[in-house]
């Protein structure tokens, strides 16, 4: 058992919504649940999830890597994605992105060296009409996100992530 015991009692809390014989039907909260501890789904954490839910690891790590959501390898501690569909990036989403790159120093898929930063590429978010658009851990949607506003943003997340 890789989780802690209230991790394992949320995804117990999750298995109660499905029939008994369905446990696959909750590998997505389970893999949030793990994620939000562990910072991101390492195969070990996969194969305990499956595990868990007693099913096939292959039917876990299918969910895992097909959901931009999970991180298969480790991200920094704000994990920041911008979106750049085609809507957001005729609306500076691209241009966001630059910004994002030029001020943390990084590219796409990779983590500041103070651990703190990785910058993702993200397909639509469902808010064009707001973009550019940033969502900071998979929950945490940031709208018109400009240059002022995204170093507000960024200075904050420093200052929690420095405090925490």
């Amino acid at each position: 058992m890789l989780l802690s015991e209230q991790a394992y009692r949320k995804i117990d809390r999750e298995l109660t919504k499905f029939p008994g014989d369905q446990k696959q039907s909750a590998i997505m909260a389970a893999l949030a649940i793990a994620q939000d501890e562990q910072g991101w789904v390492s195969t070990e954490i996969i194969e305990d999830v499956a595990d868990y839910l007693q099913v096939p690891p292959i039917a876990v790590q299918e969910v895992a890597t097909f959901y931009n959501m999970f991180n298969t390898k480790p991200v920094g501690r704000y994990k920041i994605t911008v979106c750049t569909n085609l809507p957001c990036a005729l609306r500076d989403g691209v241009k966001t992105a630059e910004y994002l790159s030029e001020k943390l120093g990084i590219g796409f898929h990779e983590t500041t060296e103070d651990g703190m930063f990785t910058l993702m590429e993200g397909e639509c978010m469902g808010s064009c009409g707001d973009s550019p658009v940033l969502l900071v851990n998979n929950k945490h949607m940031c709208v018109r996100m400009a240059p002022e506003k995204i170093d507000s943003m960024i200075e904050q997340l420093k200052r929690h992530g420095e405090s925490a």
